[in-house]
């Protein structure tokens, strides 16, 4: 069996959705997987050991999912870079482009700083649009951002090559060809 093809099998597609064309790769059936779910923010946690990551990002809403499991496992703090209002208290904030207009992400202003090395974690990486947007966000900051870390990646989306031209390393468990 190659490597993550255990985590891949708890992976539901759900064809056509949310639009013609689409195939949804679910997430919610890996979580649901007391085993899978465990491998799953181990192995992103193993990845990621040794670089003195002192935070975890976890993106709105799924990231905040495996983003918390992973801090644990680092034994560190978790950053929820959260939809525009959603934070409570000073916060900072980065637009992003979507398909029909422009959305926000912020964080708390005080998150993070200079002395921080910051590790973004989300359950999938297509565009990149969200991840991105969270990156420039965390490196307003002074923090530093080097290490990212999904469940699945669509390289086809190009998501994956604009993180790494961010000079962020990618750590992906699962890969979906296509769309």
């Amino acid at each position: 069996m190659a490597q993550n093809d255990d985590l891949k099998a708890l992976v539901r597609t759900i064809p056509d959705y949310p639009k013609p064309g689409i195939q949804f790769r679910d997430i919610t059936s890996l979580i649901e997987d007391p085993t899978g779910f465990r491998l799953s923010v181990n192995r992103l946690s193993a990845a990621c050991r040794g670089h003195a990551i002192t935070h975890v990002a976890g993106i709105e809403a799924r990231g905040f999912i495996f983003g918390a499991g992973v801090a644990i496992d680092l034994e560190v703090g978790f950053i929820p870079v959260r939809k525009s209002g959603k934070l409570p208290g000073e916060t900072i904030g980065q637009n992003y482009a979507l398909e029909y207009g422009v959305d926000t992400i912020e964080i708390h202003a005080d998150a993070v700083g200079p002395d921080d090395n910051v590790l973004l974690i989300d359950d999938l990486i297509a565009t990149g649009g969200t991840a991105i947007a969270a990156v420039h966000l965390l490196r307003r900051t002074g923090a530093k951002v080097s290490h990212a870390g999904f469940i699945i990646n669509l390289p086809d989306l190009g998501g994956h090559q604009k993180l790494l031209d961010l000079d962020v390393k990618i750590t992906s468990l699962i890969t979906f060809d296509g769309h």
